[in-house]
Order: structure tokens, then C-alpha cells, then sequence
């Protein structure tokens, strides 16, 4: 029997407000109507699965412990709307090739969990049994939809935080993209889809 299916969804810009490198629990701001499009995919069976790159701990912007505390707040805004997360996986690497002077060296390294590597998705995909044909990846980054392209997953674009500028980007390159105006327009895409 297929297992359920997933939305793999990335963190900033997408749930929440962007902040570059954010640091702060008080600073999770959740973006209009994101509480909303969880709850509609969750009633719909649904699994919810946060994957997210934080480099910001490579860097020694913050640390595990505090990137904890920022998704304890994530948890608590959404369990005030009904919402519960099933999984927030998190890379917390950064590519040597990018690594700068105040880097933190044990977490520069090659990894296979920074998007658009797809190892946080299928992580999270294993631990549930996800039925992957069925599953869609929301993000505001191409390298979102990347993540889940390389496991056979459709994605979608959001226009929040980066998103505008990355369909941009895309439409720049020749690359067609499916594209909505934020995660609550995306959860009615995913919804009709789902429903054929």
C-alpha cells in the first residue's frame, strides 16, 4: 500500500518573513496566511516536512541550540492555528568553496543534506514512508525545487522572499517554473492537483 503523501517545504521566505541569517526566536515572524495553507494540506492528509538551509551556523552567525529555540517558536506559532509539523530537518553546512575566515571548519564540509542536494527531502520521505509520486516541494529558491526535482518530486515557486526574483532568474535563463503568489495560493495548487 503507498504510503502518504508529503509537502516538503522550505523555512524562510516561505513560512516566514525573510531575515537574512535569522538568529532571533522573537524575530519568526509567520508570513500571511501560511498557518492556513498548513492546516488545509494537513486535514488533507498531508505530511509536513520543513527542510531548510541554515549556513548561518557554519558561519557562526548562531548555533544549533539557538536554531532550536527558533523552531520551537516556528512549532508554537503553528499549533495556535492547529497546525503540527511531522519533521523539521535543517542543513546546517556550508560548501568549502564558500567558506570565509570566521567560518566554523566542522561545518564546512561537503554534505548531502544543502539544497539543492536532496538529502534533507529523502531523509524525511524514509522516516514516513512518504509515496514520493505524490509529493510536492514549496520553496522560494530554485535550488528548492531542485531538491525535489532530483527525487522526482514537483515543486513549486512561491513569490515570497526570493521567489519573484529567482522566477525571474529562471524566465532569464529559458527555465519554465510553475509559480504561485505565496504558500496559502500553493496549497490550493497542490489541493486541486491532488484532487485531479
Amino acid at each position: 500500500m503507498p504510503g502518504p503523501p508529503a509537502v516538503f517545504l522550505d523555512r524562510d521566505g516561505t513560512l516566514n518573513v525573510e531575515v537574512d541569517y535569522l538568529s532571533d526566536p522573537d524575530a519568526l515572524v509567520l508570513l500571511p496566511g501560511a498557518a492556513a495553507a498548513l492546516a488545509r494540506l494537513q486535514s488533507d492528509g498531508f505530511k509536513l516536512c520543513v527542510v531548510t538551509n541554515q549556513s548561518g551556523i557554519a558561519r557562526g552567525r548562531f548555533d544549533e541550540e539557538t536554531l532550536h529555540r527558533i523552531h520551537e517558536r516556528l512549532s508554537a506559532l503553528l499549533a495556535a492555528d492547529g497546525v503540527a509539523l511531522d519533521s523539521i530537518g535543517y542543513c546546517p553546512h556550508l560548501p568549502p568553496a564558500e567558506a570565509g575566515p570566521g567560518d566554523r571548519a566542522g561545518y564546512v564540509r561537503p554534505c548531502r543534506c544543502r539544497k539543492p542536494a536532496p538529502g534533507l527531502l529523502a531523509d524525511a520521505a524514509a522516516r514516513f514512508g512518504v509515496d514520493l509520486a505524490r509529493s510536492f516541494v514549496v520553496g522560494d529558491a530554485l535550488r528548492d525545487l531542485d531538491a525535489g526535482a532530483a527525487l522526482g518530486v514537483r515543486g513549486l515557486l512561491v513569490r515570497t522572499g526570493k521567489g519573484a526574483a529567482e522566477e525571474r532568474r529562471a524566465h532569464a535563463a529559458g527555465r519554465a517554473v510553475e509559480a504561485c503568489a505565496d504558500l496559502l495560493a500553493a496549497s490550493e495548487r497542490i489541493l486541486a492537483l491532488a484532487r485531479g
